[in-house]
């Protein structure tokens, strides 16, 4: 099984994808478009071997563009409100033979890649055409779907030491974690999923979009999260789950604890909530407004997404938890590389087929985040003697914005080009809605100033703007930790930012 066999899965008039007021694609329609931009990228001279990055907005061209480029070669979805600086460095990284944008694009990407060399066709959608469907090119060439040990997908990850790692992640590693997920939430074809994730972040590819192909379901895509017309299109689209993170899950719960009769007419089968931890008040609420199971599940990039799950059977889930073991093992171990019995804290570590080979051009992280064949997620945690994994904290300082991942380096890097500023240390700060926030800790060049609004302006312009520091404190100097190194962990209550 390959992703390309994935979508052999669906029956030829079944729904595949459907959007807010354009026609829906089947299951055949959606197997010869994945076949036809296959055979338009290798026109192009791209093999099985080249990567694609692909510049979408959230919809149903970027969810039909990942599975026909993943389907022949290798997808590299990227951010499309990234700046041209940052798309410069992914693109320099990830080395792609071609970049698709949408038509009458102005992104910015367009710009790096013409500083790189690197091609750019625009998705050319004709009117009144189904739901995905598009063109790249005229010309088309023969080309064979991509083997088991091709790789399919490349994200990166952010680290606080380094540069953001490269994640390349193969065809077994995609098709070992859909069955992993499809098993956990039975779905079936008739199942069909409102997504609201966006589908440049492992979440929505894999959880929503992939699994639910690799059962013959359907995925409505939307343009992007709308808390306000959520409950409408769901009642539309007649979904029976979603899965979002835990922020989406509270202000979609705002609205629907207002219309409680439109959140249960919606007979939703399940709910799912990952990419970071979901408050146990709001697991309780939304159980009680929309009266179906709420499954917690434990994911991230270098395990093609799941690696743990709250089951599916009602009463089984376990608020504050992230669910039990569903496919790849996951154990616990201490800094020495000793499995830990349950009750036990230490880092939750994974093993298995979904897990990455490894980073990319990165020996240094590879050896640190290995053990014995065991993957170190940086996460802390412990089992409880249900055999329930509960997280407990952070052994990285990446900071989890909403499920957002923002390298404190990364954005220390940015700020520090300022020619005003002497020194700058990103940090966490604990946030009741998004779980963690940014804050960052500036020391001026001597005779220079500025004010917080000029400091997020500066970094506006050259950052994502979910990367653009909230909590922004000015002083004469860094606290530093007893060896005289500055230290993240714990500046923001050293700060007086947290209590």
């Amino acid at each position: 099984m390959t992703i390309r066999s994935i979508i052999d899965a669906g029956g030829a008039e079944a729904i595949a994808i459907s959007a807010p007021n354009r026609p829906s694609l089947s299951y055949q329609a959606l197997r010869s478009h994945c076949d036809k931009i296959g055979r338009q990228l290798a026109s192009q001279g791209l093999t099985n071997s080249d990567r694609v990055a692909i510049v979408l907005p959230n919809g149903p061209e970027m969810a039909s563009a990942f599975l026909a480029v993943a389907s022949y070669m290798s997808a590299a979805p990227l951010n499309p409100t990234y700046k041209q600086s940052e798309y410069a460095f992914y693109l320099e990284d990830l080395k792609p033979g071609l970049v698709i944008v949408e038509e009458n694009s102005t992104n910015p990407v367009r710009a790096a890649a013409a500083d790189l060399s690197i091609p750019v066709v625009e998705a050319k959608v004709h009117s009144g055409s189904p739901a995905g469907s598009f063109e790249l090119f005229q010309s088309e060439a023969e080309i064979h779907p991509s083997s088991l040990d091709h790789e399919a997908l490349v994200l990166h990850t952010s680290g606080t030491t380094s540069r953001p790692k490269v994640v390349p992640l193969l065809q077994r590693n995609i098709l070992a974690s859909t069955r992993n997920i499809s098993a956990s939430l039975e779905l079936k074809a008739t199942d069909h999923c409102l997504n609201i994730m966006p589908l440049f972040h492992i979440h929505g590819l894999i959880a929503v979009l992939a699994t639910s192909m690799s059962q013959g379901a359907s995925v409505c895509c939307s343009s992007g999260f709308n808390a306000m017309k959520f409950l409408e299109l769901a009642k539309e689209e007649k979904i029976s789950w979603y899965s979002g993170v835990p922020t989406m899950h509270q202000t979609i719960l705002l609205r629907a604890q207002k219309q409680p009769e439109a959140a249960r007419a919606l007979g939703l089968r399940f709910l799912r909530s990952s990419s970071a931890s979901l408050p146990p008040a709001v697991f309780g609420e939304l159980n009680d407004v929309f009266g179906c199971p709420v499954i917690e599940a434990y994911g991230m990039t270098e395990a093609a997404h799941q690696m743990t799950s709250n089951p599916l059977e009602l009463g089984k889930q376990k608020a504050g938890f992230v669910g039990i073991v569903t496919s790849p093992e996951v154990c616990i171990m201490d800094s020495s590389g000793n499995q830990l019995s349950a009750g036990e804290e230490g880092e939750v570590c994974i093993r298995g087929e979904n897990v990455t080979p490894g980073y990319e051009n990165n020996d240094a992280a590879n050896a640190s985040s290995f053990t014995n064949g065991w993957f170190r997620t940086g996460d802390q945690g412990l089992f409880d003697q249900d055999g329930y994994l509960k997280i407990t904290g952070r052994l990285k300082e990446i900071i989890n914005r909403g499920g957002e991942k923002i390298s404190p380096l990364e954005v220390d890097n940015v700020l520090m080009e300022h020619p005003d500023i002497q020194q700058v240390v990103t940090f966490a700060v604990a946030d009741k809605m998004l779980g963690e926030e940014i804050g960052a800790a500036i020391v001026m060049v001597d005779g220079k100033s500025m004010d917080a609004g000029q400091l997020r302006k500066y970094a506006g312009e050259h950052l994502a703007k979910f990367k653009i520091p909230k909590h922004i404190v000015f002083v004469d100097e860094i606290p530093k930790g007893a060896t005289g190194k500055l230290q993240r962990i714990g500046l923001a209550k050293k700060l007086g930012l947290e209590d």
